[in-house]
Formats: structure tokens, C-alpha cells, sequence
């Protein structure tokens, strides 16, 4: 972290403690645990162990957070680190106050400090009991919170302490407010976390409504929530418009009062007034009151793939749609073998998705992976957007988006809504100047012609035809062709004139046994020179072929991963690993972890990754050892004690295998043979690698059907 950060006086309690382990202190820190054990070891101010788990040993949280804010050291900036100490000392309190009171009390003060736009650390609790009073006169969203805090006299004023320093850390309430929601896992409150969507799919969600541009367009515009849970969707439709003064009017409902009260307190500390918002505590929303509104989002709950019934998860949307008055919109997250995968052809439940389609109400299906619920990891979901289409306006078309198989990132997210929102522009029809990147745009009957089929692009898109991957293919197979038949004339030419391979291998006499020694002697005796491998951060190790520099993994040394499959950037190694060195020529590159590996370097220049280390060969030695040689001997002797189940470590360490002391002729004789065995195996590999590049490229080509197969010419 680039200066130091200027110390500050202890924020927590004295009443609350915290400890934590290396690798939560790194995790707090934003390094590695390597580099906290590090810490401790060169460090003598670092904090001393409070305690211990087993062997591992805890520290006081409370010193380590004052000592990284002193010293500056890790990656995490002062806020951060303020604000995870006070969120682990709130998860301290839970062994004095319940996880659910803790949650909702911390989140009412933080509520409450928004609206009076004070600190309340400052104020006596009976105090603040009476501006609650006065602020939620209808006991809503926070008084009760207040009121029933066990033991309050004692605890109520701390609380409010912790809730100042929290939003001293985020810089105002409601970010301190959504920091605590966040964290809700880690509180012990699960039940707020089970059925939510990830942050990123909620607020991608909230964007598909279109209510920011519905709101800049429209005076009035009513956002409706179903299932709000504890209002992580409202909060994320809340955020997505940008203008603070001109809110949205929102709308829900829910069951259960105590989740209607923690969505409100969200929604006021985001600005949102009282007469803004129509929270119910039931089933149904107020459109009597409000009438049906602009937009409606909806995370439909959960149930269990051996209870779910298809049937049923699309006659709840059916009855969702009943709230969509002419050209309003709703984004609905569900499962995905109701909503996108195949079903049983001409079926209630295929009838009744395809009449979606007929109704000119679905415009969007989008497949998301496994893990949008984190409390289900293996609960697949897609999203549907409807909207309302004027029968003037109806274009029969639908845009279908497949992410099943992708990493859900903010790039591939925003990338999905610009599409849909061009879509939408152009009135929920294809746009001949934008081709979706995720996406295709198929006609309607393309669908309900195909009774059962999944709701997901049978193509690519057709520009994608057009890509330089696409278009290059079918060269780039010729090319891989004429490269096989030269290596098997090259191969063909090489073993034709060389000799038979023999190993000339005889059983030893029982009178000359071999001598024995280890990589330790072999080290003690200066015939090889150990060096470290270098911890590479993970965001340095790039793939694909970028970077300048090799890095050679214990993926790479136990074969797992082959050669050059890690690079690194030049300057990020320059900068980063000031004292990174390169291998040389002929290094022997061993690791035991996560099993035994050894590759030998033939060209150098490349990088050693730790675990794995180098065993470098002295060539001035008087018996100079011979790399292809002594990495042989070291894989055959690690086979005899390997890792057992259970274990933590292999039976011996790489120093302390026995291997044979071959006598210089011998040497000289296996090493020819090995050197012999390495060019058949190269010319082998090249071999399959030029076959494995003609398999996986005709199977690219024929898989997006860009690609077809056509007659041999005849000769």
C-alpha cells in the first residue's frame, strides 16, 4: 500500500473482542496468508497471540487492525479495514445479543442516524428511543427495533457507537446500511441470505426493467417488488436510477412483517421518503390504492427440484402478467427447467410457456449458471422479461441469451443489458445496425413451432459468422494438415536413420551393488544448488498465451497443465519481483505438493512458481550431475512414497530420496538413452498436438455451424 496510513484511536468497545487467524488477517488485509506468517516473523511490533485454535494461533483483531493502519502495510485502504473490524465485532456481539436482534437493531440505528442526520453516539439511549418515537410514529420500520433491544440500557449505547463507526468507515448510513446487509452470512442471519441473488444478478435484474429511462421519461413511474424478501431487489431498482431527488414510487409485499420492516428501513436510508413507498405486510399488492405498476421485478422462491412442477412456476407467472396493464414490463428470476429447458412436447407446461410467446409477452430468456443463489449452489436459473406490447406495435420476435456456461462478470452482464436495451429501443425487435454480442434474435414461431423445445439460441449469432476465427478456420485446418504430414515425414526420416533404440539392460551382480546418495548430499557435497520458487500472485499468472516470460507451476512439473500454459508480463515481474531470477539450461524443476513432479528446463528463461523449486546443476563439480538423469531417478524413487491418504505431506521428503550414485560410464549410457527417448516423445506430442487441433477445430467449425464437410476431390 503506497504511503502509510495515519494511526487512529481504538474504535471498538472494550466490552467486545475479536480474534482472528493468519488467513482471516490476510483476507483483511487483501494479501496472502504467506505474506501475514511473513509479517510476524520480521516484524517485532506485530501483535502477539491472544489465544490458540489447536496450533494455529489467534490474534486480538482489534491490535492487528490498529497495526496495519499504523504501518500502512496490505493492500486494503483505512476504510476498509475500519469497517471489517467493526462488522467482526458485530459478529462478536451475537454471543450476547441474537443474530436476527443484532441485524435488525444495528440496521435500525444506521436508519435512524440517516434520517436525523446526526451521530447518536453522542445522545443518551433514552434519547434516541424518543427521536425513533418521533421519526417512526407508526411504528413501521425501526421504533420496535429500538424498544425491544434486551438489556438496552447497557447494549443500546454501544450499538450506536458501532453504528457511528460504521458509518464513519462507509461515509454515510446507507452505505454503512448495505455493508451490514452484505455481511448478513457472516452475522449468523441466513435466513436474510437464502433466497437472494447474488448483488450482481440483482442489480442486472433491476437494470432490465428499464425504470431509470422509464423514470426520466415518465412523471409517476411505480416500481413493484413480489417476494421482496429483505429487499435486496428493491434496494438494487432504488440505486439504478440516478437522480436521488426524483424517486420512483415502490411497491411490495410480503408475509412476513419483520422482512416488510428491514425492506423499508433499506429503502428510507436510500432516500426514499415514507409517502414514497407502499411496503405491504400480506400477499397482495396495493394497485387498488397505487393502480398496476411500470415495472415489476420478482426472484420467485425456491422449491426443491423433487416438489417443483413446472406447471405450476408458469401459471404464477400467468397470474403475474394479470398486473401488467399495456406496455408495462417485468423481469422475472426462475427456474430454469421451467422457464428455458426443454420440456415434454405438447405437454400442459410446454402449451402454456409457448402461449407467452403467442400472447406477444415474452420478449427475453436468459440462462444463467448454477450458483445465482448461493444458498443453492446447484439450483439453475434463467430470467424472463414480458412486457405488455400494444397489439399496434407486436413484432413476434424474441431475444434468447445463453450464459449457463459463463462466468457471470459485470462485463458479460452489462454487455447482456445493452443488448436488451437496444432490443427495446427498437421495439422489441431485431436492429440491422446491432448485432447481440450473447444473444440472437429469433422469430416467435421459431419457438411455439417446436413443441418442448429449450428456450435458448439453437445458433450463433449471424455475424458471428463473419468473425476472424470464423472466417479463418477453414484455412487454419489446410494449415494444420500440411503441418501433420510434415511431421510425419520429419519423424519418418529421423527414425529411419537412426539406430534401433536399445537399453541394453541386464540384471546387476549381486557383487556390485550400486552406491547410494540424496539430493541432500548431492547438495551438501556442491554437486547441485537448491533455489526457491517465487510466490506469483494468482492475478499475475496470465493464459493464452499472453505475457513474455514462462511460468513453470506445480501444474506444469506434475504434467497436469502442460508447458507455457502460465506467462507473466514483463514489467508486472520487473516491478512486482524485484528479486526474481530466471532458470538456466538444464535446471531440474521439482516440486512434492500437490504430488511429486519433476521437469527438467532445457531452454531456461523461465519462472519457478513455489511451491516448486529449482535444483540447479553445478557444472564445476567434480562428478557433474546430469539433469534427465538424476529427474528419472527422483520420479521412480518419489513413486515408492508417495502421499498416502489422509496424510498432509509424501512420506519423504524430495532431499531425502534414495537414489543410485551411477558411475560416470553409466551415466553417460542413460542419458544417451533418455536424450533418445525425449526426441521420440517430442515427435510423438507434436503428432498429437497437430491432431488435437484438427479434432477440436472441424468440431468448433461444425458445433456453431459455420462449418460443413465436403467430398474428397478426386484424384
Amino acid at each position: 500500500m503506497a504511503g502509510t496510513r495515519e494511526a487512529t484511536a481504538p474504535i471498538l468497545p472494550e466490552e467486545t473482542s475479536w480474534r482472528i487467524s493468519y488467513a482471516e488477517i490476510g483476507a483483511l488485509a487483501q494479501v496472502q496468508r504467506p505474506v501475514v506468517t511473513t509479517w510476524a516473523r520480521r516484524h517485532a511490533d506485530f501483535p502477539e497471540p491472544v489465544a490458540y485454535e489447536g496450533a494455529s494461533p489467534l490474534f486480538d483483531g482489534r491490535e492487528v487492525a490498529e497495526w496495519l493502519l499504523s504501518t500502512g502495510r496490505g493492500n486494503a485502504d483505512a476504510g476498509q479495514i475500519r469497517a471489517e473490524l467493526v462488522l467482526y465485532t458485530l459478529s462478536a456481539w451475537r454471543r450476547a445479543i441474537p443474530a436476527r436482534t443484532l441485524v435488525d437493531t444495528v440496521t435500525a440505528l444506521l436508519c435512524l442516524r440517516q434520517l436525523l442526520d446526526e451521530p447518536l453516539s453522542d445522545l443518551p439511549w433514552q434519547t434516541i428511543l424518543e427521536r425513533a418515537a418521533e421519526t417512526d410514529f407508526d411504528d413501521t420500520f425501526l421504533q420496535r427495533e429500538l424498544r425491544d433491544l434486551p438489556d438496552a440500557e447497557l447494549q443500546g449505547p454501544l450499538l450506536a457507537v458501532l453504528a457511528d463507526q460504521l458509518t464513519e468507515a462507509a461515509y454515510t448510513p446507507a452505505e454503512a446500511l448495505e455493508r451490514v446487509m452484505d455481511a448478513r452470512r457472516r452475522l449468523g442471519c441466513d435466513d436474510l441470505a437464502a433466497d437472494e441473488p447474488i448483488p450482481l444478478v440483482s442489480r442486472t435484474m433491476a437494470r432490465l426493467t428499464g425504470l431509470a429511462r422509464l423514470n426520466e421519461r415518465e412523471e409517476g413511474a411505480t416500481a413493484a417488488v413480489l417476494h421482496p424478501r429483505s429487499g435486496d431487489l428493491l434496494v438494487a431498482l432504488r440505486e439504478s436510477v440516478s437522480d436521488a431527488e426524483d424517486s420512483p414510487f415502490f411497491l411490495s409485499a410480503d408475509p412476513m412483517p419483520d422482512l416488510a420492516r428491514l425492506a423499508r428501513r433499506r429503502l428510507m436510508a436510500q432516500g426514499v421518503q415514507e409517502f414514497e413507498m407502499d411496503l405491504a405486510d400480506g400477499e397482495e399488492l396495493a394497485t387498488e390504492d397505487w393502480g398496476n405498476p411500470h415495472v415489476i421485478a420478482c426472484c420467485l422462491p425456491y422449491e426443491a427440484a423433487e416438489t417443483r412442477s413446472p406447471l405450476a412456476v408458469l401459471q404464477s407467472l400467468q397470474d403475474l402478467t394479470d398486473l401488467l396493464a399495456e406496455d408495462r414490463t417485468a423481469v422475472v428470476l426462475g427456474p430454469a427447467d421451467a422457464l428455458v429447458r426443454p420440456l415434454p412436447a405438447r405437454g400442459e407446461a410446454d402449451r402454456l410457456r409457448r402461449d407467452f410467446l403467442e400472447q406477444h409477452l415474452l420478449k427475453a430468456a436468459i440462462s444463467l449458471p448454477e450458483g445465482v443463489l448461493p444458498f443453492r449452489p446447484a439450483h439453475r436459473t434463467a430470467i424472463w422479461i414480458l412486457h405488455r406490447t400494444p397489439e399496434g406495435k407486436r413484432t413476434g420476435q424474441a431475444l434468447l441469451a445463453d450464459l449457463s456456461s459463463r462466468t457471470l462478470t459485470p462485463q458479460a452482464l452489462d454487455a447482456l443489458a445493452e443488448d436488451i436495451d437496444i432490443f427495446r429501443e427498437a421495439g422489441w425487435r431485431a436492429d440491422s445496425r446491432h448485432e447481440p454480442r450473447n444473444a440472437a434474435v429469433v422469430p416467435a414461431t421459431a419457438l411455439t413451432g417446436a413443441p418442448g423445445a429449450a428456450f435458448t439460441p439453437q445458433h450463433r449469432p449471424h455475424a458471428d459468422r463473419y468473425t476472424r476465427t470464423v472466417v479463418e478456420r477453414p484455412a487454419r485446418i489446410s494449415e494444420t494438415e500440411l503441418r501433420l504430414q510434415q511431421l510425419i515425414d520429419a519423424t519418418r526420416s529421423a527414425l529411419d536413420q537412426a539406430p534401433t533404440i536399445r537399453a541394453n539392460a541386464v540384471l546387476r551382480p549381486d557383487d556390485q551393488p550400486a552406491r547410494r546418495t540424496t539430493v541432500a548430499r548431492l547438495l551438501k557435497d556442491r554437486r547441485l544448488r537448491r533455489l526457491p520458487g517465487h510466490r506469483i500472485a494468482a492475478e499475475h499468472l496470465l493464459t493464452g498465451g499472453e505475457g513474455h516470460y514462462t511460468v513453470l507451476t506445480a501444474a506444469e512439473i506434475t504434467g497436469s497443465a502442460p508447458v507455457d500454459s502460465h506467462r507473466i508480463d514483463r514489467a508486472v515481474l520487473l516491478n512486482t519481483y524485484e528479486h526474481a531470477y530466471f532458470t538456466e539450461p538444464g535446471d531440474i524443476v521439482v516440486t512434492a505438493t500437490p504430488s511429486f513432479g519433476a521437469y527438467v528446463d532445457d531452454e531456461g528463461l523461465s519462472v519457478v512458481a513455489f511451491p516448486a523449486r529449482v535444483l540447479r546443476v553445478r557444472a564445476d563439480a567434480e562428478h557433474p550431475v546430469r539433469p534427465r538423469v538424476l529427474a528419472a531417478l527422483l520420479r521412480s524413487a518419489a513413486a515408492e512414497h508417495r502421499r498416502v491418504s489422509g496424510a498432509v505431506r509424501s512420506a519423504r521428503r524430495i532431499e531425502d530420496l534414495l537414489i543410485p550414485d551411477l558411475p560416470g560410464d553409466e551415466v553417460e549410457r542413460y542419458d544417451a538413452l533418455l536424450a533418445d527417448i525425449a526426441r521420440r516423445t517430442a515427435l510423438l506430442r507434436q503428432h498429437a498436438a497437430a491432431l488435437d487441433d484438427l479434432t477440436s477445430l472441424t468440431a468448433a467449425g461444425l458445433v456453431d455451424g459455420t462449418l460443413t464437410l465436403t467430398e474428397p476431390p478426386l484424384v
